[in-house]
């Protein structure tokens, strides 16, 4: 029996929001370079306190692999664009894009902003659809492809998530639309539906925390740490949903939360 190969191995990917030095975008990135994939990153912050796109692209490079990094607003469709144009004049294609950039954004109705609403679902919803649209094209080129995109157990079922749950949610059903859209071009889109996760996330946050939008309406908090993720646990998910091994499941999303919604009904 002989060594089995690398699950990404001659692969290319493209990896949003992998600034963060703690963050699920970093360890996504280096997860699927682990795998043999050769990786480009982006995001909003390139270099600042916890912040090191440039150092992502840089573990990437250490393991053997191609990678390289920008500066990205992923709001924006023209950077979107020009940054996969980019990757595909220097890697050669893209095979695999995770959507991972988004802002947390909870408020009560009453503190809720039109400008937290807009800041909100444009960073966790528009950003994915903008990604998705842009990299549908290269991929419908070649008639196959992967998307992994970053929903939240807020998404799926949680009443006080505010316009981050609103987003979410719009995640989910992209992600359901695309997966019947793109499928008779062979492109596979999936999400993941995390519960909470120790990670970088606040950098982008544009509003507050579910729980400071818990205590802010005046109710009653429970939390469960058995029921938080790390980065890692959600990168190994974007791994196989990126790989062969996941090659029957599209247009799903996929919950990652310890059990924690077993426990909250």
């Amino acid at each position: 029996m002989g060594v089995p190969s690398l699950p990404l191995e001659g692969r290319i990917a493209i990896v949003t929001g992998a600034g963060g030095v703690n963050g699920i975008g970093r360890a996504v990135a280096l997860e699927y370079a682990n795998a043999g994939a050769d990786v480009a990153v982006c995001d909003i912050v390139v270099k600042e306190d916890k912040w090191d796109l440039e150092g992502t692209a840089a573990e990437i490079r250490k393991m053997g692999r191609r990678s390289l990094f920008a500066q990205v607003d992923v709001t924006n469709e023209e950077q979107v664009v020009d940054f996969i144009d980019k990757v595909v004049k220097e890697l050669g294609t893209v095979d695999i894009m995770a959507n991972i950039v988004g802002a947390a954004a909870h408020s009560s109705l009453e503190g809720l902003t039109m400008e937290l609403w807009e800041k909100g679902l444009n960073i966790n919803l528009k950003s994915t659809y903008v990604c998705c649209r842009a990299v549908a094209r290269v991929m419908k080129e070649r008639n196959k492809g992967v998307i992994v995109n970053m929903a939240s157990l807020s998404g799926m079922d949680a009443a006080g998530a505010s316009v981050y749950g609103i987003a979410k949610q719009g995640v989910v059903t992209l992600t359901k639309w695309l997966g019947w859209e793109l499928g008779p071009n062979h492109i596979r889109v999936n999400a993941i539906a995390s519960g909470g996760v120790y990670s970088d996330f606040g950098r982008h946050s544009v509003g507050g925390s579910f729980m400071e939008a818990r205590r802010e309406g005046d109710r009653p908090i429970g939390t469960s740490e058995w029921g938080v993720n790390t980065p890692q646990d959600i990168a190994n998910v974007a791994l196989f949903l990126a790989s062969d091994s996941s090659s029957r499941i599209t247009g799903q999303a996929i919950v990652v939360d310890g059990g924690l919604s077993l426990a909250t009904g």
